[in-house]
């Protein structure tokens, strides 16, 4: 029949002869295994010849077109390395065409293998279509590429084939010809359309991690503070993000956006501050932020977004660590109602929040259950936990009760580009696997059309989002898909298809160990709780409550899945922080006072720090002892507080003896619903009550005073009318040539007398200051 087919110039394909070749090989075997026992060992023949296939490395850097079409000529280049310590001679690089694989587990089983096995692994095409290195050196690589018209290919009817590429050679230690290193690929071949197209969904998601913090300036504006500038490098042409936006403008996609995203970006337009160590510095993207914020509103118009609650909440932490911690499910709810209006406000684009999506489509009940609690109706999950016995890959819409429909994208399609691929071989490989798989998924029933969602990694990288464009560029053509909206996905599904909900434990433990702890949501729930007992007495609340909300619901976002140390770091900034604002709002410490009488006003100080006004607060003085000491009623006192931001307030109570002693006095501030603000402040007041015989007792002590200084003054008045006779007395007599001055104690005493002034008045104190008062301090009477 070869003879037949040489003659008539119908020569078989090489596909059909390697077909041939195996069929012989299979059917001769059991023969030679009978006859020549010693030659039936061809499993250790083949071993070892896969054992040898390692000594040079193929590289397949560039296969074009990805999916070449009748006419077309197939182009490979690539790189051959020899990774052993002896010279390969008189090598060739060949093209293997193998046959049509029927299934994507065969494609699934062929992209896996690493070495050459013999006959299982296609002949060469041979011919003309091969390229010769005379010597390849140990450690050496050399560059080749292989042309071929797609006629030549032997590719019989539309589907999926194996495409190898084999250097075969000699050693010095072996010289004899065989093959030394293959690579493998898939070459999708479907030249004319299908008549049912598969229809894809591909979701293109931006999204990135926590940048911004809680704190904000003290300005007018409130200037952000950002935890880095790392943003802004991935804003910046080249960067992770800037290329999703360059890449998905031309690509038929599904625009997944996490809102805090835009709301971080949108901030980097105006002033923004970064932290540096202990201090913050200015930061200098405000360009960068704006043009791509431009881009991305143009690449968006009139196409569908889907916008994740802000700040993309880990909905399986939340459902296995945090539903049972009071407050969390709010949190995801306040996410899901600012996502809308963030991207309306940013993007001018009205998204779908009718969407939610797990890490990585691994749910259970429960996350099912979270998933759906703020109000979506469709939660992304993924065919390796979402699972069906099918022999075909079924559409991704699955209704399971309740209103609520299961979006399983698939699983082998969404993990195609999962990888560095910063080389050239890794990409080429990558795209080739992404058609291959689509195609074989329109040729399992191509009576009927299916709807397919990929769902890819979270954050590709820039050489993973190049990769995922060129796939998508390679299916412009629509031979054997369509574009669809993840809306429209949602709406159609399969009735084969499962619609069981996976178990608990059938969750994957690698996801498991990386969720958010207990205790973490334990610690979000003490930062909400601080933040709504602050928020009651604040002026101007709006000025801090939005920051601190945001930061809450960044904390407990899926980009810090493997970051636990990370996340714990941000936890405590934000909480640290919060702390740091309410003491802004204290009592001045007092040192211990004295009241002497049976009453009088003790002042207690209240200082506001904050750059705004706080009110419906009331202060709480309580005597340990009222018999003591007493207040307004029953040994407490209670007081209104309103302060002006940056300002002090003494408030003043007034106190009652009825005995002497200390009594520790204990100031407290409470919000008008009676929770406590703040620590508590004590400070001892030691009556000291004068009694009536200790009236007395001074009152005598005076009068003696006042009585001896009658008696003196009586007693000088007469010395004084003494002197002035005995001098009358003297003048009588006539003056002498000489008058001599008086001397003696008398005298010195009477000029001592007359020189004596009153003290000067004692100084005012100074103004009221904010530092404790002194031991002894009296208060106000």
């Amino acid at each position: 029949m070869a003879e037949a087919a040489a003659i008539q110039g119908t020569l078989p394909s090489p596909a059909r002869r390697w077909l041939r070749r195996t069929a012989s090989l299979a059917v001769a075997a059991p023969l030679l295994g009978g006859f020549l026992p010693g030659l039936a060992a061809p499993t250790a023949a083949a071993a070892e010849s896969a054992k040898r296939a390692g000594t040079v490395d193929v590289a397949l850097d560039t296969l074009t077109p990805s999916a070449p079409v009748e006419g077309d000529t197939l182009t490979i280049t690539g790189t051959v390395t020899n990774e052993s310590k002896q010279a390969v001679t008189d090598a060739t690089v060949d093209l293997r065409v193998g046959p049509q694989m029927t299934s994507r587990s065969e494609i699934d089983e062929v992209s896996g293998r690493r070495t050459y096995r013999d006959g299982r692994d296609p002949a060469p095409l041979g011919g003309a279509y091969t390229v010769k290195i005379p010597e390849l050196g140990a450690g050496l690589s050399r560059e080749f590429t292989l042309s071929v018209p797609v006629s030549k290919l032997g590719l019989d009817d539309a589907g999926v084939y194996q495409l190898g590429v084999s250097l075969s050679g000699e050693t010095a230690g072996q010289s004899y010809q065989r093959v030394l290193g293959i690579e493998r690929t898939l070459l999708p071949y479907q030249p004319e359309a299908t008549d049912k197209k598969t229809q894809l969904t591909y979701l293109w998601p931006l999204i990135s991690t926590s940048h911004v913090s809680a704190e904000t300036g003290a300005d007018q504006q409130q200037t952000p503070v950002f935890e880095n500038d790392d943003l802004a490098a991935e804003l910046a042409p080249g960067g992770r993000l800037h290329e999703m936006v360059s890449l998905g403008r031309n690509l038929p996609v599904t625009w997944v956006i996490d809102p805090d995203l835009l709301a971080s970006v949108a901030a980097m337009t105006e002033p923004y501050m970064i932290k540096s160590g202990t201090t913050e510095v200015a930061g200098k993207n405000q360009a960068v932020a704006e043009r791509w914020l431009n881009d991305l509103e143009k690449a968006v118009q009139s196409r569908k977004v889907v916008a994740l609650p802000f700040a993309d909440p880990d909905l399986a932490s939340l459902a296995h660590h945090g539903k049972d911690v009071p407050g969390s499910l709010s949190h995801l709810q306040q996410a899901t109602a600012l996502a809308s209006s963030t991207v309306e406000t940013v993007l001018h684009v009205k998204p779908s929040t009718d969407f939610s999506w797990p890490v990585d489509g691994a749910v259970d009940p429960s996350i099912m259950a979270v998933a759906t609690s703020a109000g979506a109706h469709n939660v992304i999950a993924r065919s390796d936990s979402f699972r069906d016995d099918l022999s075909y890959t079924p559409t991704s819409a699955r209704p399971i009760g309740g209103g609520t429909t299961a979006v399983v994208s698939d699983a082998g399609l969404s993990k195609a580009f999962q990888g560095e691929m910063i080389r050239a071989e890794d990409a080429t490989l990558a795209v080739q696997q992404f058609l291959a798989q689509s195609l074989a998924i329109t040729l399992e029933l191509p009576e009927d059309q299916r709807s397919v969602v990929v769902a890819p990694q979270r954050m590709p990288s820039t050489a993973e989002a190049q990769s995922m464009a060129k796939a998508l560029e390679a299916l412009n053509a629509k031979r054997w898909t369509e574009p669809l909206d993840l809306t429209a996905a949602a709406t159609q599904s399969d009735p084969e298809a499962s619609k069981r909900v996976p178990s608990s434990a059938s969750y994957p433990k690698r996801l498991r160990e990386q969720e958010l702890s207990a205790g973490a949501f334990r610690q979000m729930k003490e930062t909400g709780d601080q933040l709504d007992d602050f928020k009651v007495i604040l002026t101007a609340a709006d000025r801090v409550v939005p920051p601190f909300t945001n930061a809450i619901s960044r904390e407990m976002s899926t980009s810090w899945r493997g970051e636990p140390a990370s996340a714990a770091l941000y936890r405590k900034e934000v909480q640290d922080y919060l702390l740091s604002l309410t003491q802004e709002v204290q009592l001045i410490e007092k040192s211990d006072l004295t009241l002497s009488g049976r009453s009088a006003t003790i002042p207690v100080t209240v200082q506001n720090r904050l750059l705004q006004g706080v009110d419906h607060l009331v202060l709480k003085l309580k005597s340990s002892n009222k018999t003591r000491l007493d207040l307004d009623v029953n040994g407490e006192a209670t007081r209104p507080v309103k302060v002006d931001g940056g300002h002090s307030q003494s408030v003043k109570f007034d106190a009652s003896a009825n005995a002497n002693g200390p009594v520790t006095m204990t100031a407290q501030l409470y919000t008008e619903d009676g929770t406590p603000y703040g620590e508590p402040m004590t400070f001892t007041v030691k009556v000291s009550e004068i009694t009536p015989t200790v009236m007395l007792v001074i009152a005598g002590g005076v009068l003696l005073l006042v009585l001896a200084g009658v008696r003196m003054y009586s007693q000088r008045k007469r010395a004084a009318a003494r002197n002035a006779a005995e001098e009358a007395s003297e003048d009588d007599a006539g003056p002498t040539a000489e008058t001599e001055t008086e001397t003696g104690p008398e005298a010195d005493a009477e000029a001592e007398a007359e020189s004596e002034q009153p003290s000067d008045p004692t100084p005012d104190t100074g103004s009221e200051s904010g530092d404790p008062s002194g031991t002894g301090e009296k208060v106000d009477r």
